[in-house]
């Protein structure tokens, strides 16, 4: 069971995301139902650990065996989505993943994930480029320039 619920007032989700990079660039994807870029990674089941569900997700969607490096934020964010105009309260952990003895790079630059449910495609953005970039979550397109030495707790208000 996914840990996300809907109430009146909007939803509720745990997830947990992959911070994937290389040579300045980010990994991102997109799917047919959001107009928006957004990270690798998902929903937090039942009983199961932030870090799991990463890998899990990584698994999933890009069907690599990745490492974690180390985690990086757990942002707790509150928006509206610009896909299906829900109000979100998420909490997240990002993780900066190690995809080093995979296949992820021989891929090119632009691949279709995967999931197939909703056509997902990975792409490669310049981290020059993200500031012009629809990509969520916001806070990305600054702090990847200076990942943090520990682990960082952030608040996104974007309402």
């Amino acid at each position: 069971m996914d840990l996300t619920f809907k109430t009146e007032n909007g939803y509720f989700n745990y997830r947990a995301c992959a911070i994937i990079i290389n040579d300045n660039k980010l990994l991102a994807m997109k799917n047919d139902l959001t107009p928006y870029y957004y990270l690798p990674g998902g929903r937090v089941t039942l009983h199961e650990s932030a870090e799991n569900a990463v890998l899990r997700e990584v698994r999933e969607e890009l069907g690599i065996e990745a490492k974690i490096s180390k985690p990086l934020w757990f942002a707790q964010q509150f928006f509206i989505d610009d896909g299906s105009g829900d109000k979100f309260h998420e909490l997240c952990t990002y993780f900066l993943i190690d995809t080093r003895g995979t296949d992820l790079l021989a891929r090119g630059n632009k691949f279709d994930g995967l999931v197939t449910k909703h056509h997902e495609r990975f792409e490669w953005l310049e981290f020059d480029n993200l500031k012009n970039e629809y990509l969520y979550p916001l806070f990305i397109k600054e702090k990847i320039y200076a990942l943090p030495q520990n682990f960082e707790i952030l608040t996104e208000c974007e309402y």
